[in-house]
């Protein structure tokens, strides 16, 4: 099962199934949030993103209480995880997965998501992407090509063919979204 598209005006809501949205810097949730929007989207948030523990996220309640949300509410087209972790498979016994399949729709993260996109297109047929986070939106310098990426990928009906980028890093991108505690 293939979601619907994304287009220009659809609303993109951002759930932190595994680490807090707490540990990303405000001025990069105000740029992922310019360039998601520069794009044509508009951005919400769960309402339990930016609550923590001392581990950095939330209790099992609130995540699937916005990843639930997320999926049920008519207005929201895509879903993008604010970050990976190691708190995601928590969440795969308690997941709806009949409401995911009554409303499929573009779900995008990678690492520790890449087992609630794996139990999501096992119990579902829904295919996920393995994808930038919100918070990889926020990263200040070489975005263009996961930018490119992300549109092609959420928005085209078209096969289109995947390039390998002309320019790489290894420099600590991280350490420009995460604060470390």
């Amino acid at each position: 099962m293939l979601p619907n598209r994304l287009s220009p005006g659809d609303e993109i809501r951002v759930i932190a199934p595994s680490t807090s949205m707490a540990v990303i810097k405000g001025k990069q949730v105000e740029l992922a949030t310019q360039r998601l929007n520069q794009l044509g989207f508009t951005v919400t948030f769960g309402k339990n993103v930016d609550d923590h523990d001392e581990f950095f996220t939330t209790s099992i309640e609130q995540r699937i209480e916005d990843l639930h949300d997320a999926f049920r509410d008519p207005n929201v087209k895509g879903i993008l995880t604010a970050l990976g972790g190691y708190h995601a498979n928590q969440l795969l016994n308690y997941i709806d997965y009949d409401l995911i399949k009554a409303n499929p729709k573009v779900f995008c993260g990678y690492s520790d998501i890449t087992a609630l996109s794996a139990a999501i297109y096992h119990k579902t047929g829904l295919i996920t992407y393995s994808g930038p986070f919100f918070s990889t939106f926020g990263v200040k310098y070489g975005i263009d090509y996961t930018l490119q990426s992300f549109l092609e990928a959420v928005t085209n009906d078209a096969p289109y063919e995947v390039n390998p980028s002309p320019a790489w890093s290894d420099d600590k991108w991280y350490s420009q979204v995460l604060i470390i505690v």
